[in-house]
């Protein structure tokens, strides 16, 4: 099936292209949490891709732009979580996006959600992915589908 990663911050906008891309698989991406909540409730989309670099920690946890309502969101609507491959092989800040990806590997695997690696610049073998994944604490069952 033909991917399209869908940028975009108008949400009226967005509604026109997701309906008009409907026959694809689409990615949606964006810096906005608020936007991305709004999308998960109102609109069909395969795969919510997270950006996790340039966010800014809070004083006694970590920004990771998911939590349990989110989670609990595409549960329902059967939506998959994207990991940025890009961002986490290509940032110079490695470290903050691992902690923060553990911690939506935490949440995803306490709702049983589907986990997947996009990248658009760096592709991997499955083995590659799926070690990663593995080193990441994702569950067997979320890794088999990678």
């Amino acid at each position: 099936m033909e991917q399209i990663i869908l940028r975009e911050e108008n949400f009226s906008r967005l509604k026109e292209l997701v309906k008009k891309n409907s026959d694809k698989e689409i990615i949606f991406s964006s810096n906005d949490d608020d936007l991305n909540l709004k999308i998960l409730e109102k609109l069909k989309i395969s795969i919510l891709l997270l950006n996790l670099e340039g966010r800014k920690d809070f004083a006694k946890q970590r920004n990771s732009g998911f939590n349990q309502v989110m989670a609990k969101l595409a549960k329902k609507n059967s939506i998959t979580l994207g990991i940025n491959l890009d961002e986490l092989v290509l940032s110079p800040d490695k470290v903050r996006i691992i902690a923060r990806l553990r911690q939506n590997v935490e949440i995803c695997n306490r709702n049983k959600i589907q986990m997947k690696f996009v990248g658009q610049k760096i592709n991997r073998d499955t083995y590659d992915l799926k070690a990663l994944g593995l080193v990441l604490k994702m569950p067997t069952w979320m890794t088999k589908n990678l």
